[in-house]
């Protein structure tokens, strides 16, 4: 059945617009603000061919692209750019990331995508003027929304259903996050294309590396990648990406990832998240990921995917610039007076007021505090500063009220006339202000039930280190020694900075006792514990900042790209399945006319064929036994006395035997090439010396114990080889235990003449020197003694056991064993790494190319018997 996920984009389209001018690098066409007009994905401008788009920079350039940019918007009537005043957000992190990183070389120039936040719609006349100014003022280019089209999107199909998603929360009824509408799906899709027409219109793909930020743009990198296919783009998720459990409940879940998957290089914050996107990316896609050298990776359709596992870290020089500034100074005194100097000890947290932030779940456990510690009461003050929440709409509305409600009832039995146990801030709060909190805190809580970062305690360690400045200011108020410094954390286990403070105290916001207890420890720590904690954050957060997350990413992303120029690319597939493959320059798709040729011309012939995975599917029915056609294609073959055909295979010599016994003139190689014959009425030898299969008793019963671990997985005992198979299995489990079967194999047979491998959901234990590559050496013997030399060779497999195969054949034409003319066809089946120059599809092309060849053969037979 068709997926509804709208393979071909116009069905979005409510509309017709002419396209935008083609005009000037430095001056923007105008853009699309009809709600929902975007141009086809599919038409046939799927090359590079236009590289000279955009710009060139003396520089290397990077284009940050995300939901906002990171520029502030006011009105003011004075100013000529259509009634508005622009300015830098020195709280965004896309110009942290950009001011930090140019503090070392190499200099990179960085050019802005995004919306202009809280900005009314504005004619075409004033979005070409902003868009100018915006350009030639601050790198930046906007991209205009429609409102209709922007609540939908954002918060739409980000706020009330990805978002929450993301989140671990399952809209299991309308109340519980929003359940999936498709117009909202379109609407997500037709600003992702809104925004790459923008990034088009700028771009030089040639020298330009794209960076794309959450999962308000997942599927921005397919229309990208559909327009150069050599695009250099990376793409970094902010918030978390869930358990594959909780991913697959999305209905348009493989075109997220396989849009996705368009990037070069995709980040996360922790290994969690990437784990999770990873095992996605196996249980839905059936992909599986390598390490090499400290690098993950993901091979799709022959790119590699690169898999960036990295935090994002703070602004050091804004940080510091704030912490000196006169006002932040004069906060810190007034909170002292406040606080100190009447006995009160401050924990601090700072959340937006949003259902997964855990506000509701601190206030508890500070009202457990203060119920089993007394002597705290009247001492301990919660200042709880929560920031307006980013989303609108019921599950809000409810948060604020718990929140008041909770923080009424602690001050109400807690309290007195001049003591509140919890103070709220809930009103806009100058950063400056935020700083003087943290530099006074005792102890800054952060206990969210999912967050993608967080970096609140980052903040907290930073200001808590203070500047000379400050210490004087702390000594003059009497707050006691500040050298050396302390600051104690305590966070919930599920927001991504958790990993990487492992001298915080971590715990479960859901267990309200235990953050009641943490609390407490947290202040009653001793004092040389606290700053040698405090030490080692800051040893971190102080290394790992925004300009060393933004110069590890880019370097990453630029190794991911270094084999662009020297693989040959092209575009497969419709709408959001698109994906392009990227091959070796040399690497092609076998050409029917092309081996038909050869095949008419030869004088003498080898086939070597593999069977499952070439003859026969992998997947599909369980039968694996061959059809009645694929008998009579080779007995075809085989009838034509110019051809020595063999069959290659792992399976027994008796199920060889079985299923093409009406082959007459088939050889056959059994279990890697251990078992050879070159007709059906011939003996059966070994390739080797005879193997000792002693070794069996020592590995079948260890695969034996992992079997039975293993649901799924099963064990066959072949003559010469044992092989256990979790194809049956779960794909992460079962590829678990596999890597510690390999292992535990490699171990108790050390000593034995076997060799352990793994392949496509097995590992094999089989005898030394045994690989399919003895088959080819064979035959070519054979054919020697008999004083023939070969001038056609066609070697077919699937997997890496056939890779030995294509090596032998490649190399036999430099060891005079091959006539001097000879024509070598080795061929993979699917596009992919080999060491076959040729690839066929599928199992399908490959039954098609043998008919083809059958066919010519007997043609050549019936014109023998007619003359």
């Amino acid at each position: 059945m068709v997926s509804r996920s709208y393979s071909n984009l116009l069905e979005l389209a409510s509309g017709e617009a002419p396209p935008p001018p083609s005009i000037g690098p430095r001056r923007l066409p105008r853009v699309m603000t009809a709600a929902g007009i975007i141009s086809d994905l599919d038409s046939d401008t799927d090359s590079d061919s236009n590289s000279d788009t955009g710009s060139a920079s003396s520089r290397p350039r990077t284009i940050v692209v995300a939901n906002h940019l990171p520029l502030r918007v006011r009105p003011d009537s004075t100013s000529p750019i259509a009634g508005l005043s622009f300015s830098w957000d020195h709280d965004s992190l896309l110009l942290h990331l950009k001011q930090d990183y140019q503090n070392a070389p190499p200099k990179t120039d960085f050019l802005y995508v995004g919306c202009l936040r809280e900005i009314t719609e504005l004619s075409m006349v004033d979005q070409e003027s902003v868009a100018n100014h915006l350009l030639e003022s601050f790198n930046c280019v906007p991209v205009f929304l429609p409102g209709d089209l922007l609540g939908r999107f954002y918060h739409g199909f980000c706020k009330q259903y990805l978002w929450p998603l993301f989140h671990y929360m399952l809209p299991l009824s309308p109340d519980l996050g929003g359940r999936f509408e498709r117009d909202l799906w379109q609407s997500y899709v037709s600003v992702n294309k809104i925004f790459a027409d923008r990034i088009l219109e700028v771009i030089n793909p040639d020298d330009d590396f794209v960076w794309v930020h959450d999962y308000h743009l997942m599927v921005l990198p397919t229309f990208l990648r559909k327009r150069f296919n050599r695009v250099k783009l990376g793409f970094f998720l902010h918030s978390p990406f869930p358990s594959s459990e909780i991913y697959k409940t999305l209905p348009v879940r493989e075109e997220l990832l396989r849009a996705v998957l368009n990037s070069d290089l995709i980040g996360f914050h922790t290994f969690d998240y990437a784990r999770h996107f990873l095992s996605c990316c196996s249980r839905m896609l059936g992909l599986s990921y390598h390490s090499k050298r400290g690098y993950i990776g993901l091979e799709y359709y022959g790119r590699i995917v690169s898999i960036k596992i990295l935090p994002v870290g703070v602004h050091l020089g804004q940080l510091k610039s704030v912490l000196s500034l006169p006002e932040t100074e004069n906060k810190v005194r007034e909170l002292i007076e406040q606080f100190w100097n009447k006995g009160r000890v401050m924990l601090l947290g700072v959340d937006d007021m949003d259902i997964f932030k855990g506000i509701s779940l601190k206030l508890l456990a500070l009202e457990e505090l203060l119920k089993q510690h007394a002597d705290w009461r009247g001492k301990v003050v919660l200042v709880q500063i929560a920031n307006p929440a980013r989303g609108k709409g019921k599950d809000v509305t409810e948060v604020q009220n718990e929140i008041h409600t909770t923080v009424k009832r602690i001050n109400d039995f807690y309290g007195g006339p001049d003591y509140k146990p919890v103070i709220l801030l809930d009103e806009p709060m100058q950063f400056y202000e935020r700083i003087a909190y943290y530099v006074t805190a005792e102890v800054c809580l952060v206990t969210a039930v999912r967050d993608g970062m967080n970096l609140i305690p980052y903040e907290y360690v930073i200001s808590r280190q203070g500047n000379d400045k400050l210490d004087q200011v702390l000594l003059a108020n009497g707050f006691g020694s500040v050298v050396p410094k302390k600051s104690m954390l305590v966070v919930s286990e599920f927001i991504g900075c958790s990993p990487s403070l492992s001298g915080a105290i971590r715990v479960n916001p859901w267990n309200i006792e235990a953050v009641s207890d943490a609390m407490d420890y947290a202040l009653t720590m001793p004092e040389g514990e606290k700053q040698l904690r405090h030490e080692k954050h800051y040893r971190y957060v102080s290394t790992h900042d925004v300009g060393y997350w933004a110069k590890s990413f880019l370097q990453d992303l630029e190794r991911s790209c270094k084999d662009h120029s020297t693989r040959r690319c092209w575009g497969i597939g419709f709408g959001l399945r698109f994906r392009v493959v990227a091959l070796d320059l040399n690497f092609r798709k076998l050409s029917m006319e092309h081996i038909v040729g050869a095949y008419r011309r030869a004088r003498q012939r080898a086939v070597l064929l593999d069977y499952d995975g070439t003859l026969m599917p992998q997947q599909g029915s369980i039968d694996k036994s061959p059809s009645a056609r694929t008998v009579e294609i080779l007995n075809k073959l085989c009838g034509d006395g110019k051809n020595m055909v063999f069959l290659v295979s792992a399976r027994k010599r008796e199920t060889l035997s079985e299923w093409f016994g009406q082959c007459e003139n088939l050889g056959m190689a059994a279990e890697h090439g251990y078992f050879l014959r070159l007709k059906r009425n011939a003996e059966w030898k070994t390739c080797i010396q005879a193997a000792d299969c002693s070794w069996k008793q020592i590995a079948e019963p260890v695969m034996r114990l992992y079997t039975e671990t293993t649901d799924g997985s099963t064990i066959e005992d072949r003559e010469t080889s044992l092989v256990w198979s979790y194809e049956d299995a779960d794909p992460d489990f079962g590829s678990c235990q596999a890597k510690e079967l390999l292992d535990h194999l490699e171990s108790v047979l050390a000593n034995e003449p076997v060799s352990v491998k793994s392949g496509p959901h097995i590992v094999e234990v089989k005898p030394q020197g045994v690989s399919k590559g003895l088959v080819p050496q064979r035959l070519l013997a054979v054919m020697e003694e008999k004083g023939v030399s070969p001038d056609f060779i066609l070697c077919i497999g699937d997997d890496r056991s056939d890779e030995d195969m294509f090596e032998v054949i490649t190399t036999a034409a430099t060891g005079g064993m091959l006539a001097p003319d000879a024509e070598i066809f080795a061929c993979t089946v699917g596009r992919k790494p080999s060491k076959a120059k040729y690839y066929l599809d599928d199992t399908a092309e490959i039954v098609r190319l043998m008919q083809g060849l059958a066919s010519v053969s007997e043609q050549a037979a019936s014109s023998s018997e007619v003359d």
